[in-house]
């Protein structure tokens, strides 16, 4: 049991210092790993390596995972590439090129023979069930060799959420800032992929909800690792107690759970949703009624802006 506790810790953080770079790097508090397509990166990759025999040991797919996402992530960086990486359009082409690598999971299923399209099917639902140190290793790995990337992350998290021009007159290199952040989010998110299967919702709404609770305008790393490593243990633990002798694959009831999250979140502020720092300038200005000028201009825009960015929901 304990180390049943110890992976889905590890990998909850995984997930959700994950999601904080990859909303932070966007703008996007709907951007996550699993929706831009590097989830279905890791999990297309996975699947062959299962379904082809090529991973001689368990161990072996955290690896396999990260070469997926990597690549998946790499796609989505060259297609969405136009003189520079646009957010928007980022999130964008990561959804249609996970859409794309979920159609090739699907042909494999409907192709494969039961037996193994049972293997992978259970493996895709996400699940903590029958993993132990072997798959934890890696990931406890992974984590502490990014802590040093992370603690510069967590520096340069706030001028990104600024405008580009903004950022780099902060000294902010930014298309190489969020190239290095992307990369390391993708990391993480199919690292944890590879130990656990995908557990979906964990990177989208873990830095939501620390982000709340900390009342920080900035998505905190700490508090999102924090956040993401309760949700996958609660989850496991209610998914191993809730229907005895049956367990809830814990990738089942994050899904089920985190679209509850996100409806409470957003689905009853939409308004609270801020388009991407990009669409802002489209927006009709209101004006002050006390000082009769606009309420955000020059400095104190930017200002305002680059405190929460487009991750700040409430």
């Amino acid at each position: 049991m304990a180390h049943t506790i110890v992976l889905g810790a590890l990998v909850g953080a995984a997930l959700g210092l994950s999601g904080a770079l990859v909303q932070s790097v966007t703008r996007n508090p709907l951007a996550s790993p699993d929706v831009i397509g590097v989830g279905h990166g890791a999990a297309a990759a996975t699947v062959l390596a299962l379904a082809t025999g090529t991973v001689a040991s368990p161990g072996a797919l955290p690896a396999v995972s990260v070469a997926g996402g990597l690549g998946a992530a790499a796609l989505v960086y060259v297609l969405a590439w136009r003189h520079g990486m646009q957010p928007t359009r980022f999130v964008l082409t990561g959804v249609g090129i996970g859409v794309a690598l979920s159609a090739v999971v699907q042909l494999y299923l409907t192709e494969s023979e039961l037996t193994a399209a049972e293997q992978v099917k259970l493996w895709l639902t996400g699940s903590l069930n029958g993993r132990g140190w072997t798959q934890a290793t890696p990931l406890a790995w992974v984590l502490l060799l990014s802590l040093p990337a992370l603690v510069r992350a967590s520096r340069a998290l706030r001028p990104l959420g600024l405008d580009a021009d903004t950022a780099s007159a902060l000294g902010v290199r930014v298309q190489r800032t969020r190239l290095g952040l992307t990369v390391l989010g993708v990391v993480l998110a199919a690292t944890a992929t590879g130990a656990a299967g995908p557990i979906g919702f964990v990177a989208l709404t873990a830095p939501q909800l620390a982000r709340r609770l900390s009342r920080t305008p900035q998505l905190p790393l700490a508090g999102s690792a924090s956040t993401g490593a309760i949700i996958v243990v609660a989850a496991d633990l209610v998914a191993r107690t809730a229907l005895p002798p049956l367990e809830i694959p814990v990738g089942a009831l994050t899904s089920l759970v985190g679209g509850r999250i996100c409806s409470g979140c957003w689905g009853g502020n939409p308004a609270g949703v801020p388009a991407p720092l990009g669409d802002r300038a489209h927006e009709p200005r209101r004006r002050d009624a006390t000082t009769h000028r606009p309420p955000h201009g020059g400095a104190a825009d930017g200002a305002s802006w680059g405190s929460g960015g487009a991750c700040q929901i409430a």
